[in-house]
């Protein structure tokens, strides 16, 4: 069975805002799942979440990340 993680969870863990999330996912970084207006985030998507964090902490900027999105571990893109 996959396990889910909402939102609010993924937030508390990284300490991040919902728009955050919110913009990763229209940046084309993340792809949760969709069940009416809830995102439900996968393993995957939390490990993506995580190198992106990281990449912003070492001063990647949001541009580099996504050229380099589709050698990230889980990425769909």
């Amino acid at each position: 069975m996959n396990k889910y993680y909402t939102i609010t969870e993924l937030t508390r863990e990284f300490g991040v805002s919902t728009r955050t999330l919110r913009f990763y996912e229209d940046e084309g970084l993340i792809h949760p799942e969709r069940r009416g207006r809830t995102r439900l985030f996968r393993s995957a998507d939390r490990r993506l979440i995580m190198e992106i964090l990281r990449g912003r902490r070492i001063g990647f900027t949001i541009a580099e990340i996504q050229r380099n999105h589709s050698g990230l571990p889980g990425s769909a893109g």
